[in-house]
């Protein structure tokens, strides 16, 4: 019920991608909590110990082991021989799933849906892909045409089950510029997505460990994509950010409203000066947010929620802060 979007074509909006934003994310980094694998030196604590500048764990010294290896503390503390254990810095692989199924092409705040998809992308982008980080993605669209129909008749046409398109995994930030034109350039197609078999993509093949993020409005039934999610979620940290715009929590009081669903191409028309059809709207719309923030919860994700009418970067720096403190308690690491 609340994929339904005005036919009315919206008027064009300026990039959402503002001058500071990347002034702003260059401070930032993404939290990563698990160790990760990798050949290349990194920012980020590797699986292995092994040759590197991160100091690991404390071992009693065995014949054959690096004197250069002498952690003399440790030694003059216990009166027995020491060596200092080190872990190798690895690089991190961040992969992003960008669902920009025709649900998407919609919005009434200051940005459309697919805008703010575009600029979480870049965020991501900007916060990991440093140091010899990797970052690549994984984009769902629509899969057909489908002609508008209208409710009394048959039913909606079927559409196909989406079109996946796989970037590979590159390091540089040249590398990573263009894959962010990639996905702005990447048309939306009408037609149904399959949100679940996008973010399966992420599981096969396995991906070596790092980050996972999924960006999405997530209207899909969560039986189509909580399993996946949490597939994800035994290997990688996982973040999913939620895309929601205004209309899709309550509908205003502007009388007869014709209203579409972009991805099926049915056509409504919605009476709203009813209160009565506004509360139930906005009750259907609050419990389906909440089916959506227990799955995500469920699959250990973790969530951030943009819209369409706020400020999609203060709101992923807030997200981003808050993080950190959580996991870290307030002090710094």
């Amino acid at each position: 019920m609340a994929r339904a979007a005005p036919v009315t074509s919206p008027t064009p909006r300026p990039a959402p991608l503002a001058d500071r934003s990347e002034a702003v994310l260059s401070r930032l980094q993404l939290l990563v909590t698990r160790k990760l694998d990798g050949m290349l030196q990194g920012d980020y604590a590797g699986l292995l110990p092994g040759p590197g500048s991160e100091a690991g764990e404390s071992r009693e010294y065995r014949p054959g082991d690096d004197v250069r290896r002498m952690d003399w503390p440790v030694t003059a503390r216990t009166t027995t021989p020491h060596v200092r254990r080190t872990v190798a810095d690895r690089e991190l692989e961040t992969w992003l799933a960008l669902d920009l199924s025709a649900s998407l092409d919609f919005g009434t705040g200051q940005w459309l849906k697919r805008e703010v998809v575009v600029a979480a992308a870049a965020a991501i982008t900007h916060l990991t892909v440093r140091g010899g980080n990797r970052i690549g993605a994984v984009i769902g669209t629509g899969g057909g045409a489908p002609a508008p129909t209208r409710r009394w008749r048959a039913g909606p046409p079927q559409a196909g089950p989406g079109v996946l398109t796989r970037l590979p995994a590159r390091s540089g930030r040249k590398e990573a510029q263009g894959l962010l034109r990639a996905v702005a350039n990447t048309a939306i197609q009408p037609g149904r997505g399959d949100l679940g078999a996008l973010i399966e993509m992420l599981n096969r093949p396995p991906r070596r460990r790092g980050v996972a993020v999924v960006v999405s409005d997530f209207l899909a039934p969560a039986e189509q994509w909580a399993r996946p999610m949490r597939k994800l979620r035994v290997r990688h940290d996982v973040l999913a950010i939620e895309v929601v715009d205004p209309r899709e929590l309550e509908l205003p009081d502007v009388g007869v409203l014709p209203v579409v669903d972009p991805e099926s191409g049915e056509l409504h028309e919605v009476q709203t000066a009813d209160p009565r059809l506004r509360q139930r709207y906005a009750e259907a719309a609050t419990a389906q947010r909440a089916t959506i923030a227990a799955a995500l919860r469920g699959a250990g994700a973790a969530h951030l929620r943009l819209r369409t009418d706020r400020d999609w970067l203060l709101d992923m720096v807030r997200f981003v802060a808050a993080q950190r403190h959580a996991r870290t308690r307030g002090t710094t690491r």
